[in-house]
């Protein structure tokens, strides 16, 4: 691949920006919303808990949290990504945004009880870094849900569940999920609880 088309798909989707990213929001929306959704469900998130949705992009996933649990806090590295978010779940008066990463998501210590994570695993800089935080921000026995196109991900998804449990959770379970539509592509899925 191109440099120059390389750059453009990384302002569309990998790090969105600018125009582009505000389209790559927009596809990422109508391509991601059943995926999204289907984690909510996995997640099977109550009015008690707190939930982090990591790498929210255009929101779907944080309006589909929002509508069941408690307090929903989502956090990207993309301002137009968050932008997009707010616009989409203004009225969810238990909806938070703010700016960060899967290495530093800028919550404090046992804050979540759950952390949802679509499409954006394979972009983390440091995976074990980004999985030591998310075990730091779970609460003991929170659950963790991660959800990835399998075709782009670095390494298989049991490869990625050995990382997971050497991160420190438990009761893994791992599968693959087609969600419906043209756009959608097979997802490698993942769900395990943070070690008391």
């Amino acid at each position: 691949m191109s440099t120059s088309l390389e750059q453009v798909l990384d302002r569309a989707f990998g790090h969105p920006r600018g125009l582009l990213g505000r389209l790559g929001g927009w596809l990422m929306a109508a391509g991601n919303a059943a995926t999204e959704r289907h984690v909510v469900d996995v997640a099977r998130l109550t009015q008690g808990e707190t939930v982090l949705v990591l790498g929210p992009g255009p929101g779907v996933g944080v309006l589909a949290a929002a509508d069941r649990a408690g307090r929903v806090i989502g956090v990207d590295p993309s301002a137009e990504m968050l932008e997009l978010c707010a616009e989409r779940c203004e009225g969810a008066s238990n909806v938070e945004l703010h700016l960060g990463s899967a290495a530093e998501t800028g919550l404090d210590d046992n804050s979540a009880d759950v952390v949802i994570s679509v499409n954006n695993v394979q972009l983390w800089p440091d995976r074990a870094a980004g999985l030591a935080e998310l075990r730091r921000v779970l609460r003991p026995g929170g659950k963790l849900v991660l959800s990835a196109h399998e075709k782009w991900l670095p390494v298989s998804r049991h490869e990625l569940a050995a990382e997971v449990s050497e991160a420190g959770f438990t009761d893994l379970q791992t599968w693959v999920w087609d969600p419906p539509g043209p756009m959608a592509a097979r997802a490698a899925q993942l769900r395990a609880i943070s070690v008391d």
